[in-house]
């Protein structure tokens, strides 16, 4: 009953389906070996490393909704300090104590929106990690023992899952996931508190957001915030600083489709480089018959499509219209504060797919920089447009104490900062997606560790798998171990060299006794191939890729593998330094009991000799089961009379 291309359609699907599984798997099982090699020398080596540092876990919400609450997170995981009650002012968890589901419970009631608790990712030992750090051991729901493998088990767990991934890129950029979201309505009730929201009233009398860094907050009457909402720039905000809200209110809408470029002055629009057929055309929209001007790429470098916002023959402020932007206003025009002055329809400004599955895990743990990665600000400050060259524009920010840091930014790129803005160290100042690099060189250790554990779960989230936190962490500590060494000082170390963190600190100690000068060092953040080729054993790198290479350095440099790990001992042959029962049995002695033989002997010579079937001692028959009556509360009680059992 189908034609052939209905068949053809229909066959598509199914085939597509296939070749993915066939190569999928090939994948997944890649991905699982180099984690495993990456984190297999992570075992459970001490119970408690001492250390005072830890993340702060709090519950994951996008768009306003709870993905992941803040019991889930924090269930299994040992407390770094003190759990306070806000009300009662009383401790709910002492520090390192395990916080156990109940516990978890109580902490989720009594309203605390952040926990600090201790974690793979801060612990302080020198090998593998300590048990207050790791937790809970998920199989058994009791703390983990010493000598649990707990990095193969890490590996494994977000290996496993590979296979259920999908391989192909999602179309979730763009506005299929923005189309779902035009407005915050309030979860709970409260009172609204704005978080570095700068507003202007509009002509209509509503506030406007005109920064991309704001949120609103609401409060509850014990003063803690129960929500947060981020606003995007150009929404309008429908209530004020310091309003009571009730349930489902609205609190902010914008426009879905489109990315607009609001006035922060009143004044006379005067257009600059603004000609038409060269830096712009006139369109007709098909649907409503009117016209309007989208500005084009010129290819003169020198014009720049700008408007001037005038008043009388000073200028108040430049607004640079980028490519694709759709003109609301015209020459001459006059325009008061949040008045809209042009729009960028919004899949000009998400062209690229967001990769998912699979591939994006592979992205994340490989620390890949991203193709068209967003340049990002190092500094707090002030922007300052500057010229194109190139085909780049540059881009000026002024900190605070007049520091200048330039970046250029490519021709045609949808640039989210106007002249003027204020931006904080580590926003992006254009589209794309974050270069984990450049978030561990402006945010530090902490943040990247936050975003890469976010990003990955984000993506199994997408699927509906569920891994625990503390796999991924163990993964992101391997790749985060070295460093990279800027200044010698009076150490051993090579300029640029890259050094263990436990290695480079402990030389510092020795020099530091010696008192002389200690080196210094920027954190490397590294794949976990990278990561894996890298380790102190030259064994366990040479079983994993790139034989002859890692072979050669070793012999060059005279190498000494203290067979630390589990590869290098299995593949030396001897037993694996891990196992729960190692330390154990490892130092036991067995002797003979003689006494055991005594015992056994006498009651052999005590037994009834058996002839013919006759002298059996008989079963007693008189044992009775005697009940007590519900009113005493007693349990059953077995009563013997006479002979006692």
């Amino acid at each position: 009953g189908l034609n052939v291309l209905q068949y053809f359609i229909s066959t598509h699907g199914a085939r597509k389906g296939l070749a993915d599984t066939a190569l999928k798997t090939a994948d997944s099982g890649y991905l699982t070996r180099r984690l495993v090699d990456v984190a297999q020398d992570v075992i459970i080596s001490e119970p408690d490393c001492g250390t005072l540092k830890g993340i702060s876990a709090s519950a994951i919400v996008e768009g306003g909704e709870e993905i992941e609450s803040l019991r889930d997170r924090i269930v299994g995981r040992t407390a770094l300090e003190d759990v306070i009650d806000p009300v009662e002012g009383t401790s709910i968890v002492e520090a390192n104590q395990e916080i156990d589901e109940d516990l978890a419970a109580e902490i989720q009631r009594s309203g605390v929106q952040r926990v600090r608790i201790r974690s793979v990712l801060t612990c302080e030992s020198r090998r593998g990690c300590c048990i207050k750090c790791y937790g809970r051991n998920l199989a058994t729901g009791r703390p983990v023992d010493i000598g649990e493998a707990v990095g193969v088990i890490a590996a494994q767990s977000i290996g496993e899952p590979g296979t259920q991934l999908t391989m192909r890129t999602f179309h979730i950029g763009g506005t299929a996931r923005l189309e779902e979201s035009s407005k915050h309505e309030a979860r709970v009730e409260g009172k609204v508190k704005y978080i570095d929201l700068q507003t202007v009233k509009s002509r209509k009398g509503e506030r406007v957001a005109m920064n991309r860094i704001g949120a609103l907050t609401i409060i509850d009457e014990r003063g803690r915030e129960v929500a947060r909402y981020q606003i995007v720039y150009g929404a309008h905000i429908l209530i004020e600083d310091g309003d009571h809200v009730a349930q489902d209110q609205l609190l902010a809408t914008w426009d879905p489709f489109t990315f607009a470029i609001l006035t922060e002055v009143g004044g006379t629009v005067k257009f600059q480089d603004l000609k038409e057929g060269v830096t712009f055309d006139e369109e007709t929209d098909q649907v409503t018959g009117l016209s309007h001007m989208v500005v084009k790429e010129s290819p003169d470098e020198k014009k720049q499509p700008r408007l001037e916002i005038r008043s009388g023959s000073k200028v108040l402020k430049v607004y640079q219209m980028p490519v694709r932007a759709n003109l609301m206003i015209g020459d001459g025009e006059q325009v008061e504060p949040g008045d809209v002055i042009a729009k960028i329809p919004r899949e000009t400004t998400k062209t690229k797919d967001i990769t998912g599955g699979l591939p994006r895990v592979v992205e994340l743990f490989e620390a890949r920089r991203p193709s068209e990665a967003a340049v990002m600000s190092e500094i707090d400050g002030t922007v300052k447009l500057g010229p194109i060259s190139k085909g780049k524009r540059k881009l000026i920010i002024v900190g605070d104490d007049g520091e200048e840091r330039e970046y250029d930014i490519p021709r045609g790129t949808h640039i989210n900062v106007q002249e003027g803005d204020r931006v904080k160290a580590g926003e992006a100042l254009m589209d794309g997606p974050l270069n984990p690099h450049d978030i561990l060189r402006v945010l530090g250790m902490n943040r990247l560790q936050e975003y890469l554990v976010n990003e990955i779960q984000e993506v199994y989230r997408l699927q509906g798998v569920n891994i625990n936190d503390k796999h991924i962490e163990v993964i992101v500590r391997q790749m985060l171990r070295w460093v990279k060494i800027k200044e010698v000082g009076d150490t051993e170390f090579l300029l640029e060299e890259q050094v263990d963190r436990f290695r480079f600190q402990d030389e510092n100690e020795r020099v530091r006794v010696e008192k002389g000068e200690v080196s210094q060092a920027e954190p490397l953040l590294l794949g976990i191939t990278k990561a894996s080729l890298s380790t102190d054993s030259f064994i366990s790198a040479a079983s994993f890729q790139e034989t002859t290479r890692v072979l050669t350095e070793a012999a060059i440099s005279g190498r000494v593998d203290y067979l630390r790990g589990l590869k290098e001992n299995v593949i030396m042959g001897r037993l694996i330094p891990a196992g729960t029962g190692m330390e154990y049995y490892r130092n036991v002695d067995i002797e003979r009991d003689e006494t055991i033989g005594e015992a056994q002997r006498e009651e052999a010579e005590e037994f009834p000799e058996i002839l013919g079937g006759a002298e059996l001692p008989k079963p007693p028959t008189h044992a009775v089961l005697a009940t007590v009556g519900e009113s005493d509360g007693e349990e059953e009680v077995e009563a013997s009379e006479g002979d006692e059992e």
